[in-house]
């Protein structure tokens, strides 16, 4: 599993206008082929009266699956330049569709080339883009004098603390990146003189969303 990775949290929609023609580009987060394909049917039932309706999408933790379409256009003018934008900004598990409505005067091939990819651009502006990372929930156990060393360490890395239990003792659930558990772990034992029990719960994918961390998807070991 990649250790994050960009993807779309909410699509959005943006437009350009070139030479009186209107290029419309709407995003989605792309789960699934079939989801696409629905979503594409759909922007067509939308915008019925347009054109053209070119497309391209990546699907796939190292995107496997990639598909785009010029749809009418001069081969090479629209899909591939769409396609190479969500590759170019490393977004996974993307979808837009670029509709044009024909102003009337012909761009030509650069020009084609160029106004999908400011779409497409638009588009991706137009959406909520965040980093998902690979974490995992540590349980943290441990007495009322190790609490501050703890909550220090866990401070100064920035790190969130989802759940706190105050008993004869006290149970921290932290949320840690993957690629910091071992350092985070090690920093803890050294620092209540190894009194703190740890252990290791969820793998998870997180992300910070305005301000909050929110935990997106849990994963099996």
């Amino acid at each position: 599993m990649l250790s994050e990775y960009k993807a779309v949290y909410q699509g959005g929609e943006g437009e350009i206008v070139e030479k009186k023609s209107r290029f419309i580009a709407t995003v989605i987060p792309a789960g699934s082929e079939e989801e696409v394909l629905a979503f594409i049917e759909s922007v067509r039932k939308k915008y019925w009266d347009a054109r053209h309706h070119c497309f391209a999408y990546v699907i796939g933790e190292r995107n496997e699956l990639q598909r785009c379409s010029d749809d009418g256009e001069p081969s090479g003018t629209a899909g591939k330049p769409m396609l190479e934008v969500l590759l170019g900004e490393e977004i996974h598990n993307v979808a837009v569709v670029v509709t044009r409505y024909f102003g009337g005067t012909l761009l030509g091939t650069g020009g084609l080339v160029r106004a999908y990819s400011a779409a497409t651009k638009q588009g991706l502006a137009s959406s909520v883009i965040i980093t998902k990372i690979l974490g995992v929930k540590l349980c943290i156990s441990t007495d009322y004098t190790g609490l501050g060393k703890i909550q220090y360490i866990l401070g100064q890395r920035g790190l969130q603390i989802l759940g706190s239990v105050y008993t004869d003792k006290v149970e921290l659930e932290a949320l840690i990146p993957e690629d910091e558990l071992a350092a985070v772990k090690a920093e803890i034992t050294e620092g209540t003189n190894g009194q703190a029990m740890m252990q290791e719960g969820e793998f998870c994918y997180f992300a910070n969303i305005d301000g909050n961390v929110q935990v997106l998807e849990i994963l099996e070991k």
